[in-house]
């Protein structure tokens, strides 16, 4: 009888094990697979004393595009910066919003199309805001970065 009980244990720690270990390969890989996100960083510098506009804009007709790419986990996450001091003009930037993409190839202009539509149904106020936030931008420029920064083991 104690050879039986033995063996139903033995079976189960098994188990147990197998199941520990490809937990730990799992959260191994998810570590591979964060170092692999294409990172973007996005400058904006404004025209001064449009920054305000500049930004109202931004967040009404281009944000909610983001908002979205996360809730579809085309993106991974998103932050929006600006300086905390002054810099000189030769490289001052107003905004810089920096975006991690799971899958770069999942951007699909005509999807992005239909979205728009989707969300501004009043695609002639929507353009002519565009146009109104980057006739504000005095330059723009989009960089695609790499994180060298060493995975934790």
């Amino acid at each position: 009888m104690e050879t039986d009980r033995a063996i139903k244990i033995v079976p189960l720690t098994l188990l147990l094990l197998i199941v520990v270990c490809l937990s730990i390969s799992h959260a191994a890989s998810g570590q591979a697979k964060a170092a692999h996100f294409t990172i973007t960083e996005n400058y904006y510098k404004v025209i001064p004393g449009h920054q305000q506009e500049f930004f109202q804009l931004f967040m009404k007709n281009h944000y909610p595009l983001l908002e979205k790419g996360l809730e579809t986990g085309r993106l991974v996450s998103v932050k929006i910066e600006t300086p905390a001091a002054y810099m000189p003009e030769d490289v001052r930037w107003d905004y810089r919003v920096t975006t991690q993409s799971a899958d770069p190839s999942a951007h699909n202009a005509e999807q992005e199309a239909a979205l728009k539509q989707q969300l501004w149904p009043d695609q002639e106020t929507f353009k002519r805001e565009e146009k109104q936030r980057f006739d504000a931008v005095l330059a723009h420029w989009d960089i695609t970065v790499t994180d060298l920064t060493p995975v934790k083991k």
